[in-house]
């Protein structure tokens, strides 16, 4: 056996293992940071200033969040066949569509803390049930929700279908007849 292969092949096999090393030093390093960016993230939404802010927010829920703050965004509050009402933030060139994907995200985020994951049928939804303002049902998903006349925290909205409650400033839910 040639001495020169031998050694050669030992020092390859020295840097494999010194490569090796460094790949998982720095996949812990990066880990650690990783953990540690979900450590403060977690205790900066903890914060009450910030209840508003998703437990996962993507970055259009920031986006969003910060227009809301500017003023090119409007918070709506929307009541539930139940009774129950929740609100949403979208910008103020928002379409009915628009509304509807904040809407489904909001209800989808509140099952899942409520009673973990739970498939929803918004295509039966929407079949089924639309939303009104102002007794007025908004149907066409590509129509503006200022054409409506919905602005940040409307107030005014009236009952429409068997909805029984007198809060003012709703967007609501109804059957479609």
């Amino acid at each position: 056996m040639d001495p020169t292969k031998s050694f050669s092949a030992a020092e390859e096999a020295m840097d494999s293992v010194s490569t090796k090393a460094e790949e998982v030093a720095t996949y812990q390093s990066s880990e650690a940071k990783q953990a540690r960016l979900q450590s403060m993230l977690a205790a900066l939404l903890d914060d009450p200033i910030l209840t508003d802010v998703p437990r996962k927010p993507s970055l259009a829920d920031v986006d969003t969040l910060i227009n809301l703050e500017l003023g090119s965004a409007m918070r709506i509050t929307v009541v539930k066949l139940d009774g129950t009402s929740f609100d949403v933030a979208v910008l103020n060139t928002a379409t009915v569509k628009d509304l509807k994907m904040a809407i489904r995200k909001k209800i989808n985020e509140i099952e899942q803390q409520q009673m973990g994951h739970r498939h929803i049928s918004w295509k039966h939804i929407w079949d089924n049930y639309c939303l009104t303002h102002q007794t007025e049902k908004l149907i066409d998903d590509n129509s503006v929700l200022s054409s409506h006349g919905i602005r940040n925290n409307s107030k005014g909205i009236e009952q429409h279908g068997h909805i029984k409650n007198k809060e003012l400033g709703k967007l609501q839910f109804c059957q479609h007849n």
